[in-house]
């Protein structure tokens, strides 16, 4: 018979849950895209002010809804499509000037969304590492801290980088390794 002192102790981590904060209509925007992308089962991930919002808090109440979708490049059309008849307004002209450029560009009410295309193996370890956030009651997702932090550092806003790197859940030697991997090891912090 094995007694209660004898048997091991289970420990668990709960991970803080991350949370979006969204003026009205951007959490509209945020929603309709979303359910755009869910319905088309394309994954996706919501990057930009989003995911900072998610990591570092503050508001999303301006500049585009940038949201990063796994998907082939004919899907692209299917997307613009869709998005047409789902209360986004599309404009032709915008999504042929972007062609080269992986984008689809959106309009939803007065938000701009821009859905950029992840197509190739590159983005898959970012998938798989990603995050779950809520934005209201709908759970949405975005990039680990360190993949978050990347983007930042590329987009040059350093701040928000040292911000990303000085939380807890923050894997600096991940990091490093990204940074190296990309053939920007002069950056590692």
């Amino acid at each position: 018979m094995t007694s209660r002192s004898d048997e091991a102790t289970t420990h668990f981590t709960i991970r803080a849950v991350l949370t979006i904060r969204a003026a009205p209509a951007h959490a509209r925007a945020i929603a309709a895209i979303d359910d755009l992308l869910a319905k088309q089962r394309i994954e996706h991930l919501f990057v930009g002010e989003v995911a900072r919002a998610a990591w570092l808090g503050g508001l999303v109440d301006a500049g585009p809804v940038d949201v990063l979708g796994l998907m082939q490049a004919q899907q692209k059309n299917n997307v613009a499509m869709m998005a047409n008849n789902k209360g986004f307004i599309v404009d032709r002209d915008e999504i042929a000037r972007t062609e080269e450029l992986d984008l689809v560009p959106l309009t939803f009410e007065e938000v701009r969304v821009h859905v950029l295309v992840a197509s190739n193996a590159l983005y898959a370890k970012m998938f798989a590492a990603a995050r779950a956030a809520q934005c209201g009651e709908r759970e949405l997702r975005v990039p680990a801290a360190e993949d978050l932090a990347l983007m930042l550092k590329m987009s040059e806003d350093d701040e928000a980088v040292r911000r990303l790197a000085a939380g807890a859940e923050f894997d600096r030697a991940l990091y490093n390794a990204k940074l190296t991997s990309i053939g920007l090891g002069a950056m590692v912090v």
